[in-house]
């Protein structure tokens, strides 16, 4: 082990590791035009991701004026899952500098995990398929610690799943990384340090998420987090 301040590090996937956009906005658009909606750009769509599939395509249907009720929604709901589950790694790919951060964080001896909203199935496939999964102590869905008292799943921006990495980790000192509100928060939940990937899908200005640090490209992330 170096003098690296972490032996974790837990990094959200959309936004963060990998750039989703273009496979997400085309499961939202299958379902958009299902239900009779026009078509949303992937530029668009960018900028709902974060808070899991069920509000991205939520926030597409509002952007044009839309409200559904429950009976009417979940349809589409249900044609954005099956569409998306068959087509999540079309197009998505690592961002600049993923691949050799890993490796360098790798010979660090640091512990990786992903924490993500998505569900847990498509974020392994996902993984999986660009050959990504090994690399992971962990995978922390949306879906995967459950459900709490109010029937919502226990994902972010509670502390839950950091929680859980933590543990899944064996980590003494874990530090976040992630691109949207839902990771800060999360994070500030977890009390632990947390990194906005400024070139990720952020819901806001990345020097507005309150996160410790921004970095602009993921080959800043270590020197970031040594300057913590």
């Amino acid at each position: 082990m170096t003098d690296f301040p972490f032996d974790s590090i837990g990094l959200d996937l959309d936004g963060t590791l990998l750039d989703t956009k273009a496979d997400l906005a085309a499961a939202v658009n299958v379902a958009l035009a299902e239900g009779g909606y026009a078509q949303v750009p992937a530029e668009q769509v960018e900028g709902m991701i974060g808070g899991g599939a069920k509000m991205m395509l939520a926030r597409a249907i509002e952007s044009q004026g839309g409200s559904m009720a429950e009976e009417d929604f979940r349809p589409l709901y249900k044609v954005l899952l099956r569409y998306y589950s068959e087509n999540n790694a079309v197009h998505s790919r690592p961002f600049p500098g993923v691949i050799d951060t890993l490796d360098r964080l790798a010979a660090m001896d640091v512990k990786l995990a992903v924490v993500t909203n998505k569900f847990e199935s498509f974020a392994s496939g996902i993984l999986r398929q660009l050959g990504l999964a090994d690399r992971f102590v962990t995978l922390i869905g949306g879906d995967s610690l459950g459900r709490d008292a109010e029937g919502n799943f226990r994902a972010k921006p509670a502390a839950d799943p950091i929680h859980a990495a933590i543990e899944r980790c064996n980590a003494t000192r874990l530090a976040f990384v992630g691109d949207s509100s839902y990771d800060v928060m999360a994070a500030r939940a977890a009390d632990v340090p947390v990194v906005a990937a400024g070139y990720g899908y952020c819901d806001k200005p990345a020097d507005e998420l309150g996160a410790d640090a921004v970095i602009d490209r993921f080959d800043a992330l270590i020197p970031a987090l040594e300057a913590l």
